[in-house]
């Protein structure tokens, strides 16, 4: 019985770890389109680690990704 606690621990612990591919970067951000456009936002947003999408909220508050072969750059901070 001790055996299966440790393993739905441990599966537990794995599933935590796909949680830790996200990189937060607090705001406020600007991010360089491909297309030539920008997008600011005062915001953090978040990056997938495994695909490079960000992840942010607009002044809505509407949440928006955007796919890294759809950005050259983006920089933080104030």
């Amino acid at each position: 019985m001790r055996k299966l606690y440790f393993f739905f621990a441990f599966i537990l612990f794995a599933a935590c770890e796909e949680l830790v591919d996200v990189k937060r970067i607090e705001g406020p951000c600007t991010i360089q389109l491909v297309k030539g456009g920008t997008i600011t936002t005062q915001e953090a947003i978040e990056i997938l680690k495994a695909t490079g999408t960000i992840t942010y909220r607009d002044e809505d508050g509407k949440l928006w990704s955007i796919p890294a072969d759809e950005y050259l750059t983006y920089s933080c901070g104030n």
